[in-house]
């Protein structure tokens, strides 16, 4: 069965950093891209990160290029989202899922849920 494992999240200050990880088991790991994707209280979940299979191409949306970087290591079943400059905008709770590409864009109903998320908070 499917199963992917959010951690990593946590509270902290404009400015500051956060890594989240992604576990997953199930399934064969470089047989997916990966996307990290986020939902804050109320609103849609918006997709943020994005690698291949083989971890040669990334993608992020525009609200974190520059503050974020997805990495991955297929051998540890593991994907990580370095987030830094956060700020209180990126608060949300973050999810990873499987995907056949890395699309230039998701719905947000194309967004799947697999595991419980992880909190971010950014606040002063």
């Amino acid at each position: 069965q499917l199963q992917v494992v959010e951690s990593g999240g946590g509270s902290v200050q404009p400015g500051g950093s956060l890594r989240l990880s992604c576990a997953v088991s199930g399934f064969t790991l470089d047989e997916y891209a990966i996307v990290w994707f986020r939902q804050a209280p109320g609103r849609e979940r918006n997709w943020v990160s994005c690698i291949s299979k083989d971890g040669d191409n990334t993608r992020n949306a525009d609200s974190v290029k520059g503050r974020f970087t997805i990495s991955r290591d297929n051998a540890k079943n593991m994907v990580y989202l370095q987030m830094d400059s956060l700020n209180p905008e990126d608060t949300a709770v973050y999810y990873c899922a499987p995907e056949f590409l890395c699309y230039s864009d998701w719905a947000s109903d194309a967004l799947e849920t697999y595991g419980q998320g992880t909190q971010v908070t950014v606040s002063s």
